[in-house]
């Protein structure tokens, strides 16, 4: 309930005067009139007009979604507030002003609210779950009760880019290599459709057999002239198929998982990529106070993958016996000798938070590295799939030319 309270709060429209007299126009999202009316009044605001928003249809199938990097813009925003002793709640304002995003905009006023109605930071976080996880919330609520909420906001802000930019690194390893090979079936389909029944007319008019490859490419080319519309179904089916079942599907994302982990190509980077984001999660969760368990249960759902997600729950479940966490790493089978030694001198010297760091940064650095091979790799190899694709098919069109030129 508490979802979709956040994601139905009407926005009031009003006008009126502050306590200088300056007049002042704007948009307050609340739970109602009465909320909005008494939020203004606490700002000194002497209302003339105010009424609800009326939502627009159109506006709202338009509206840009919230992405985890506005996420991340507006924590390390709010950081930097909070660090230059910008009070809280003027503090939203501020960084809501600055956003792009109407969305975005509309969450931090949302959660301005929220504190403004007596409510607590983590407990506004919270009424927006599909955007904060528990992890973001819990490290704000151990900022607020230990009563250093900047500088929890600081490492969570660090947190969140670090995230990002891993993210952003995997993406650009995937995305390379996708957008190149289906550029190539949208060239290959085109000159399927368009190019070859041009030559097949030619051909025709030889009134001589065709060669058996110029035949299989003349045969494909007729069917996807008639059954086109069968293809693209069959695509989208395909694609749609794959993304249901990936939503709904516990077995069939598990499934993904240990392939990830397995893909020849991209294999090593996603194990990479793995450790990076369980060593940063379980650094900041662990230098913010929360207890080594709680901190593993956390990291857990981080790593996203069901391989790492039991082998960390396990760790914690050892840990929770009395096991040293370098041991209880050392048991699964699953993490690098260098990241086990890191860890296991962390818990010897007592800075655990500063070596899981070090490691962090380390696989970081490496996925970086990995990516950059990965694409430079990759271009041959694309070359040579769009050489075959292209190439194959313009051979196909010219054997019968060149047969007849041997002919005469």
């Amino acid at each position: 309930m508490a979802v979709k309270k956040a994601q139905m709060m009407p926005t009031f429209s009003y006008e009126g005067i502050d306590r200088k007299g300056i007049k002042l126009k704007g948009e307050l999202p609340a739970r109602n009139m009465a909320l909005a009316k008494v939020t203004l009044r606490k700002q000194g605001i002497t209302i003339k007009t105010i009424r609800e928003k009326r939502k627009n249809i159109l506006e709202g199938l338009m509206k840009k979604k919230v992405s985890t990097l506005d996420i991340t813009i507006f924590t390390r925003q709010l950081a930097t507030m909070m660090k230059a002793g910008v009070p809280l709640v003027q503090s939203f304002e501020i960084v809501a002003e600055g956003l792009e995003n109407p969305s975005m905009r509309e969450v931090v006023l949302g959660i301005k609210g929220e504190v403004e109605g007596g409510n607590t930071f983590a407990g506004a976080l919270r009424k927006y779950p599909q955007y904060f996880d528990n992890l973001f919330c819990s490290l704000v609520e151990s900022g607020e009760q230990s009563g250093a909420l900047e500088t929890m906001l600081d490492r969570v802000a660090i947190y969140k880019e670090k995230s990002e930019l891993l993210k952003q690194k995997i993406k650009k390893a995937m995305k390379y290599p996708i957008a190149v090979i289906v550029v190539a079936l949208v060239v290959t389909i085109i000159l399927m459709v368009k190019v070859v029944p041009v030559f097949q007319e030619l051909f025709s008019s030889f009134g001589a057999d065709l060669p058996a490859f110029t035949k299989m490419v003349v045969n494909m080319s007729e069917w996807m002239q008639k059954y086109w519309f069968i293809l693209i179904i069959a695509i989208g089916a395909i694609i749609s198929s794959f993304l249901e079942a990936k939503k709904r599907s516990k077995k069939f994302r598990d499934f993904l998982d240990k392939a990830a982990l397995k893909a020849p190509i991209f294999g090593d980077l996603v194990y990479k990529a793995i450790i990076a984001r369980y060593s940063r999660t379980l650094a900041t969760t662990f230098a913010a106070g929360v207890p080594l368990i709680d901190a593993l249960e956390s990291t857990a759902g981080a790593t996203n993958n069901c391989v790492y997600e039991e082998a960390v729950l396990k760790i914690r479940d050892d840990v929770a016996t009395g096991q040293q966490l370098q041991f209880a790493m050392r048991v699964t089978n699953k993490f690098p000798s260098m990241a086990v030694q890191m860890v296991a001198i962390g818990e010897e010297s007592g800075a655990l938070d500063s070596m899981l760091d070090k490691v962090a940064t380390h696989f970081e650095n490496e996925v970086d590295n990995a990516v950059d091979g990965l694409t430079s790799m990759m271009e041959p190899l694309i070359m040579a799939v769009l050489g075959v694709l292209v190439g194959g098919l313009v051979i196909a069109m010219y054997l019968p030319i060149f047969q007849m030129g041997s002919v005469v």
